[in-house]
């Protein structure tokens, strides 16, 4: 048999600071159980306790949460490394760990009172959804929340949530705010039959009445700018402009996964009724390479934006959003094509549910799904080049 295909060196991606390069020897050390666990949690529609405990060990469900409070205060680019690592392995595991970091970031928005009580007084994950599906009632020290929210990804291995809702007083609805509240007080509803990301146990959840204090509540409209300067913040960016990254980190993880698979299939695979190998292909030979600098494009971009959210993250505004959703959404976009190409050069093989390129369909066209990566993205950026306002959709 031919050996194994090894890509060029000039197309990997070394790690590029101390910080990356350490972040990521603590995700390498996760890896042999998230192998071992893919399967069964596919199956089982959520990832294994085991999981979640390595995952805790190492520190990855606080990594983007301030050191003050017991976090790693990773910088994002050590951050979008672990993702994209553990998306190579599992995108859902990958997944959870993004939705983990971008929802941890809401502890610079919180008093560190009510931060330290949600993020440190346990090793488990905080999860929950940010779109306002419920109605949370004024009342004396904080609201009644009642109402049903999914995605909410990663909710097996939870202890808190927090859930967008609509502030009443008792008739109309008015500002939203994120409430924090014990998963023991939800009720969750078996909804997550889906086509990737299967294992994130992304389920829908319902509450009624749930009292929660003032403290443990943010208005939406701050998590829009960059959180006041404290002791116990973490990172200067504001929350809307972090998680995308997150997202983007994943997507191109997957692609980078599928394209590592089918060039080490390319090797081997004579096509029905052919008489050489993919690899010697003229069009496969063509169409990867295009694949490839695509996605390392991508790589690129998302990494120039980076450094944009680093220089002008308290300052940058409605221009860096739009840089960076633009940028997110273009790394998805290019992801996407990237594993679409070599599923569909893989022939017959990627048919398979056992093998890996299908896993990689099915995760990218479930990741591209959310709203930080959607192709809606594009027209809100052209339209605030057009001189019209930053808006999230029409």
């Amino acid at each position: 048999m031919p050996p194994a295909a090894k890509v060029p060196t000039l197309f990997s991606r070394p790690p590029h600071s101390e910080a990356v390069a350490e972040w990521t020897a603590r995700a390498e050390k996760i890896l042999p159980t998230v192998d071992a666990d893919r399967d069964k949690a596919e199956a089982a529609r959520a990832s294994s306790p085991e999981v979640y405990a390595r995952i805790a060990e190492f520190g990855l469900h606080r990594m983007c949460v301030s050191r003050s409070l017991g976090g790693g205060q990773a910088p994002l680019s050590a951050a979008m490394s672990v993702i994209g690592l553990i998306a190579r392995h599992d995108a859902s595991v990958a997944w959870q760990i993004g939705v983990q970091s971008a929802i941890g970031r809401i502890t610079d928005y919180l008093s560190e009172d009510a931060a330290r009580l949600i993020f440190s007084h346990h090793d488990k994950l905080v999860v929950g959804s940010v779109h306002p599906t419920g109605t949370a009632e004024k009342v004396p020290g904080g609201y009644r929340l009642s109402g049903r929210w999914g995605f909410a990804s990663g909710f097996a291995g939870a202890a808190w949530i927090v859930s967008a809702a609509r502030i009443t007083n008792g008739e109309t609805a008015g500002e939203v705010r994120m409430l924090f509240t014990p998963v023991a007080e939800v009720k969750p509803l078996d909804t997550w039959y889906t086509t990737g990301l299967a294992a994130t146990a992304s389920i829908d959840y319902e509450m009624d009445q749930v009292f929660v204090t003032e403290a443990h509540t943010v208005g939406n409209a701050a998590l829009v700018a960059p959180p006041p300067k404290c002791a116990s913040r973490a990172y200067g960016i504001g929350y809307y402009d972090f998680g995308p990254f997150l997202a983007a980190a994943t997507a191109l993880g997957i692609a980078d996964r599928a394209l590592d698979v089918f060039t080490e299939l390319a090797m081997s695979k004579i096509p029905s009724e052919g008489t050489i190998t993919l690899s010697n292909s003229h069009t496969v030979q063509d169409r990867l390479a295009r694949a490839r600098v695509e996605v390392r494009s991508a790589h690129c971009l998302v990494a120039d934006a980076v450094r944009h959210a680093d220089q002008f993250s308290e300052t940058g505004g409605d221009e860096l959003s739009a840089l960076i959703r633009v940028s997110c959404a273009k790394a998805a976009e290019a992801a996407t094509v990237a594993v679409d190409t070599v599923h569909e050069l893989s022939g017959a093989t990627s048919s398979y549910r056992a093998h890996p390129l299908e896993r990689c369909f099915r995760d990218i066209h479930t990741v591209i799904k959310h709203i930080q990566l959607a192709p809606a993205n594009f027209e809100m950026v052209g339209r605030y080049l057009l001189g019209g306002g930053l808006q999230t959709r029409r």
